[in-house]
């Protein structure tokens, strides 16, 4: 009978615990470049916050990096009533809710018939689609403001009975613009998807509308997800278009509603501070809501395939 004597082992802390990666030079660098990227985004809309918060006698008179003396909430009341936020906040969902549904709804078909059907040309359609998203849209402002100037509308749909000063008009502009980029992210992901399932679905019956409605869309609900918070994050913020195809003060979308804190001689940016932050809570309503998704169709996206 032979003894041998026991290996020694390196500790591992508790057991069943993973052993911890040893630190690289390279990795703190990258953690601490990240966080000085989220310090500076974050940054402005704290100091935004912060400003909100202090009466304007206060941060002339000792800067808006000193401590305060007093915080008050009264710039939050009179920012919601001086801009009338809740009416530019309905004419921002009357252009962003269709824009937005028929965005992904058009993308979606379209990135279907790309991906998982033998349509000829499909690698050009979807190279023109990327190509597009290239384009400056400033480069679109004269020919666009002419274009709506001659489209004839109903009088219930515009006032002006033109594509120009209309909901309508502002709903086609951002399908139009965000439609390409929908398309080449939808068709990508759709392709990481196993070509078995279409075939089962096509051997038991299944039509294109079926395959594509029941089986397809279902799966891809994280990249629908990220898709919708990006998207409604840049048709929210968009002022481009509503100021040069838009002339009635009434229609404008909630981002034009900061003109109305601006005095013709002074300007108090405490109140306007207040102002672009109930002007950007909504996005952020939206990102805590679906942030999770947001992620998973990030991370889906760039693992699969």
């Amino acid at each position: 009978m032979t003894l041998t004597a026991p290996v020694p082992t390196r500790a591992t802390g508790r057991p069943g615990t993973p052993p911890r990666r040893p630190v690289r030079p390279l990795r703190v660098l990258l953690h601490v470049f990240l966080g000085l990227v989220a310090l500076g985004w974050l940054l402005p809309l704290a100091l935004a916050v912060y400003a909100s918060l202090r009466p304007y006698d206060e941060t002339a008179r000792l800067g808006y990096f000193s401590l305060p003396e007093h915080l008050t909430l009264d710039y939050y009341g009179r920012a919601w009533s001086q801009a009338e936020l809740p009416r530019y906040y309905l004419n921002t969902l009357i252009i962003v809710v269709p824009a937005l549904v028929v965005t992904l709804f058009m993308a979606s078909f379209t990135a279907f018939a790309i991906a998982r059907l033998r349509v000829p040309g499909r690698r050009a359609l979807l190279i023109v689609f990327t190509a597009g998203n290239l384009l400056p849209p400033q480069v679109l402002i004269t020919p666009l403001y002419t274009v709506y100037a001659m489209v004839p509308l109903p009088a219930w749909l515009s006032d002006s009975q033109s594509l120009y000063d209309s909901y309508l008009g502002l709903i086609l502009v951002h399908v139009a613009f965000q439609f390409g980029f929908c398309v080449f992210v939808m068709a990508n992901f759709m392709r990481t998807i196993p070509e078995e399932i279409d075939e089962a679905a096509l051997v038991d019956g299944a039509g294109v509308w079926k395959r594509y409605w029941r089986l397809t869309l279902p799966l891809c609900r994280p990249v629908l997800a990220a898709l919708s918070t990006l998207q409604f994050t840049w048709m929210y913020n968009d002022f481009l278009w509503a100021l040069v195809l838009m002339s009635s003060g009434d229609k404008l979308p909630v981002t034009s509603a900061l003109n109305n804190l601006r005095g013709q001689f002074f300007t108090d940016y405490n109140l306007l501070a207040a102002g672009s932050v109930l002007v950007a809570l909504p996005t952020l309503i939206v990102f805590q809501l679906l942030h999770k998704q947001f992620v998973a169709g990030l991370t889906l996206g760039a693992t699969k395939g």
